[in-house]
C-alpha cells in the first residue's frame, strides 16, 4: 500500500517484524470497509455498479494470506480492480482504529454474555443452598456462621461489577474515527458518521477503549482468581465443602487417587497474565506522540488473547459449578463451632445493657478459658436476625441478571 514511495523488496527481517498479526478483525474490518464503500458512493467516487461489486466481494472475502501485510492491504487486494479505488479519504489509521473498535465492542458482548451464564448458575446454586449453613472467614480463620447461599451471592456481586465494566469499555469503543484518514481528515467530502468523534486527531491516537477492555477483563480475573482459590480450598480433603464434578476435572499421570481442580487453579493464575496485558498495553501508549504510532501495532495481540481467555475461564468455571457437589453435613458439622457465636454473644450482652467494650473483653475471656457458651436464642434464621434476607437477595440477584 506505500511501495509506490519506496523501491525495491523489503528485507525479510524487515517484513517478518513490521508485518501485523491481525487476521481476527477481517469481519470487522470487512464490515467498516463496507461502510466505507456507500461513503464513497455517496459523493460520487464509486458508482452504483462498483459499489454492488465492492458489497458482492466483501460477503466473499473469509480469510487473509501470509503475503499480505495486514488485514486491510488484505481486503484491498481481493476487491481486486476495484479495491484501488477503496482507500480513497481513508488511511489505514483510521482503518483500523474503526476495526478495532468494533472488535473491542464484540468482546464485550461477548463477555456479558458468558457473565450472564457464569452468574445463572451461582445464582441457581444459591436458590439451592440459601439456607445451607457455612462458615464465613475472615484472615481464613472462621469467623461468624452464613450460608452457602450468601457466600456464592457474593461472586455474584462481584461479577455484577464487572459487567458494568464491559459495558463501560463497549461504550467507550461505539464512536467511529472513519473520516479522520491519517489525522486530519480529507478534501473529498465525504460524509460523516452518525458517531463520528469530535477530534480527528483524537480519533487515531486514542487506545482508551482497549484498555478499558483489558481493565475490565484484568479486574475480572482477580475476581476469578478469588473465587478459584476459594474451590481449591473447599474441595480439598482439608476443608470438604464440595467435591469437583468429574466433567470439570483433571487427574494425575501418577497418582491414580488424585482428582485435581485444574479448572480453578488455571482461572487463578490467569490473572497475572490478564494484569500483564493491562500494564504492557500501558507502556506502550505512555509518551506516544500525538498521532498514529507504529507501536500502537502492539495493541491488538494483548485484546484478542484476553478475548479467548475471559471466554474459556467463564465457560469452564460455570460447568465446574453447576457440578459441584456440596457436602452439607460437613459444611453444618463446620458451621456449628460455637465460636462463631462469640460476636452474637457480645451482641447479646450489649443488649442487655453491657458496654460494648466489656461485653467484648468478658466473651474473649471465657474463650481464653474454655468456658464460652453460644447464646440460646441463635437459631437456623440466625441471618435474619443480623438483618440479611438470603431469600430476597437471590429474588433481586435474578432480576438484575434476568
Amino acid at each position: 500500500m506505500w511501495s509506490g514511495r519506496v523501491g525495491g523488496e523489503l528485507a525479510s527481517a524487515v517484513w517478518d517484524f513490521l508485518r501485523g498479526d491481525d487476521a481476527e478483525l477481517l469481519p470487522y474490518d470487512l464490515q467498516a470497509t463496507l461502510v466505507h464503500a456507500q461513503r464513497l458512493y455517496a459523493v460520487g467516487i464509486l458508482d452504483a455498479s462498483e459499489l454492488a461489486e465492492v458489497e458482492e466481494k466483501l460477503t466473499a472475502i473469509e480469510g487473509i494470506d501470509e503475503s499480505d501485510e495486514d488485514v486491510h492491504s488484505s481486503i484491498e487486494r481481493q476487491l481486486g480492480e476495484v479495491g484501488r479505488k477503496i482507500h480513497a479519504g481513508r488511511s489505514r489509521n483510521d482503518q483500523v482504529a474503526a476495526a478495532f473498535r468494533l472488535y473491542v465492542a464484540d468482546a464485550c458482548a461477548d463477555a456479558d454474555a458468558a457473565l450472564t451464564a457464569f452468574a445463572g448458575v451461582l445464582i441457581a446454586r444459591a436458590t439451592e443452598n440459601a439456607t445451607t449453613p457455612m462458615p464465613g472467614y475472615t484472615h481464613l480463620q472462621r469467623a461468624q456462621p452464613v450460608t452457602v447461599g450468601h457466600h456464592l451471592l457474593a461472586w455474584v456481586e462481584m461479577l455484577g461489577r464487572d459487567r458494568a465494566r464491559f459495558a463501560f469499555a463497549a461504550a467507550q469503543a461505539e464512536p467511529s474515527p472513519l473520516g479522520a484518514a491519517a489525522l486530519a481528515g480529507s478534501t473529498l467530502g465525504l460524509p460523516a458518521p452518525r458517531n463520528a468523534m469530535r477530534n480527528t486527531i483524537d480519533a487515531v491516537a486514542d487506545r482508551d477503549f482497549a484498555l478499558d477492555y483489558l481493565y475490565a477483563a484484568a479486574t475480572l480475573f482477580v475476581h476469578l482468581s478469588r473465587i478459584g482459590e476459594e474451590l481449591v480450598l473447599w474441595t480439598t480433603s482439608e476443608f470438604g465443602f464440595a467435591r469437583l464434578p468429574e466433567e470439570a476435572s483433571t487427574g494425575s499421570s501418577i497418582m491414580p487417587q488424585k482428582l485435581n481442580p485444574d479448572v480453578a487453579e488455571l482461572a487463578r493464575g490467569k490473572a497475572g497474565t490478564a494484569i500483564g496485558r493491562l500494564t504492557g498495553l500501558l507502556a506502550t501508549v505512555k509518551s506516544l506522540p500525538l498521532a498514529y504510532d507504529r507501536d500502537l501495532q502492539e495493541d491488538k495481540p494483548p485484546v484478542f488473547a484476553a478475548r479467548r481467555d475471559v471466554a474459556g475461564a467463564l465457560g469452564a468455571l460455570t460447568v465446574l459449578v453447576a457440578g459441584l457437589e456440596l457436602d452439607a453435613g460437613r459444611l453444618a458439622a463446620a458451621a456449628s463451632d460455637p465460636l462463631l457465636l462469640a460476636t452474637d454473644a457480645a451482641e447479646a450482652l450489649v443488649a442487655e445493657g453491657v458496654p460494648f467494650r466489656d461485653a467484648h473483653e468478658q466473651v474473649a475471656a471465657s474463650v481464653r478459658d474454655g468456658s464460652f457458651t453460644p447464646p440460646e436464642q441463635v437459631t437456623d434464621c440466625y441471618l435474619l436476625g443480623r438483618g440479611i434476607d438470603v431469600a430476597a437477595a437471590v429474588g433481586a440477584a435474578k432480576e438484575r441478571w434476568s
